[in-house]
C-alpha cells in the first residue's frame, strides 16, 4: 500500500511502498514472491550482488534471533550492507525521541528499513513517516507479516497448495501476531478451515475473527481446548509458545505455559502427511523428541524465511 511520507518542509514527498500488514500484498503478489524465491534458493549466485550499494537498517526494540538475523543475512547475501540497533537503551530512544523522528532520520541514511516494536501499531505509524520502504518485523500482539509470508511459502512447499486446507493453530491464539497475520492471509484462498486450538483465555480475539469473516464469509473458524481434535483432521499444525512477556502476572503465565505439549504419543493421533510449523522459539510447547518425526518442518520453515525475506526486499528495493 503506498503511502505519502512528508520528510522536510520543502523538499517532494516520496513515494514509498511498504509491507506493514499481511493484507498489504494481494495472493498474487504473494506467489510472485514465492516464485523470486524458488530462483533465489535455485541459483543464489545469481542474485549475490542484487543489493550492490544498498543499505538496510534494522532497528529492534524487542528481543529477536531469527526474524532479525534473517532479514540481516538475507540483504548481506544479496550484496547489501546492515546498519541495526538491536537494543533502544542504546538509541536516542533512551533520550526519548519518538518513533516517528527516528525513523525520519534512519530513513535518510538507508534505502530500506526493517522495525520491530512492542506496541501494536507503531509499524502502521512508523510507515507514514518513512521516505524508504519500511517492513513491520513484528508489532506487538498485532502483525508479523514477514513469518506469514515465511509460513505461506513453508506450507506451499510441503503441500503443493494453499487452497483447501485445514489448519489447526494451537497455544496462545490471543496474543500470538503470527497467528493473527497467518490466518487473515490464509482466509483468502478458498477452502480453508481453521481449528484454532486454545485454552479459554487465550482464545483468538473477535476482532481478528471479524476481520477473517469480512475476508471469506465461507470461512470456518472451529475452536476448542483439546489438541486431539484438531490432530486428526489437520494437513497443517501450527504450534505456538505461550508468551511471558505479553502477561502481567506469571502465576497465569505458569499456570498455562504447558497447557499444550506436542508428543510422539499425541502425533501418532495425526495424518502421515501432516506438517508440524512453530515460528520458534520454541520453549516447552514441542518436545525435542518430536524434532527427528518428517513431519517436524519448523527448522526448514525457519531457513525458507530468509529467502522469502531476500525476495520481499529485491522486491521492495527494485531490483528483482
Amino acid at each position: 500500500m503506498d503511502r505519502e511520507c512528508n520528510v522536510l518542509e520543502g523538499m517532494p514527498a516520496p513515494r514509498s511502498r511498504h509491507f506493514v500488514d499481511a493484507l498489504d500484498l494481494s495472493p498474487e503478489e504473494y506467489q510472485q514472491l514465492f516464485t523470486l524465491a524458488e530462483e533465489i534458493m535455485a541459483d543464489p549466485a545469481a542474485f549475490s550482488s542484487s543489493c550492490s550499494g544498498k543499505l538496510m537498517a534494522t532497528l529492534f526494540y524487542e528481543p529477536s534471533t531469527r526474524t532479525r538475523l534473517s532479514f540481516e543475512a538475507a540483504m548481506l547475501r544479496l550484496g547489501g550492507r546492515v546498519i541495526t540497533v538491536a537494543d533502544p537503551r542504546t538509541s536516542s530512544v533512551a533520550k526519548g525521541e519518538t518513533l516517528a523522528d527516528t525513523i525520519r532520520t534512519v530513513g535518510g541514511y538507508a534505502d530500506l528499513i526493517v522495525l520491530r516494536h512492542p506496541k501494536e501499531g507503531a509499524a502502521v505509524l512508523a510507515a507514514l513517516y518513512s521516505p524508504v520502504p519500511l517492513i513491520n518485523g513484528g508489532d506487538g500482539a498485532h502483525e508479523h507479516p514477514t513469518q506469514t509470508l515465511t509460513d505461506l511459502c513453508t506450507i506451499l512447499t510441503y503441500k503443493g497448495r494453499l487452497e483447501g486446507l485445514t489448519v489447526a493453530t494451537c497455544g496462545d491464539l490471543k496474543y500470538g501476531r503470527t497467528v493473527h497475520s497467518l490466518i487473515k492471509a490464509l482466509a483468502r484462498y478458498p477452502g480453508t478451515r481453521f481449528i484454532l486450538i486454545s485454552p479459554e483465555e487465550l482464545r483468538l480475539p473477535e476482532q481478528v475473527k471479524e476481520e477473517v469473516l469480512a475476508l471469506r464469509e465461507d470461512v470456518e473458524l472451529c475452536g476448542t481446548t483439546r489438541m486431539e481434535e484438531g490432530l486428526a483432521e489437520a494437513d497443517v499444525l501450527y504450534m505456538t509458545r505461550i508468551q511471558k512477556e505479553r502477561f502481567f502476572n506469571e502465576e497465569d503465565y505458569l499456570r498455562l505455559r504447558d497447557f499444550y505439549v506436542l508428543t510422539p504419543e499425541r502425533l501418532r493421533l495425526a495424518r502421515d502427511d501432516l506438517i508440524v510449523m512453530h515460528p520458534l522459539p520454541r520453549v516447552t510447547e514441542i518436545v525435542p523428541e518430536v524434532d527427528g518425526d518428517k513431519r517436524a518442518v519448523y527448522f526448514q520453515q525457519a531457513r525458507l524465511g530468509m529467502f522469502v525475506r531476500m525476495a520481499l526486499i529485491a522486491r521492495l528495493l527494485g531490483v528483482a
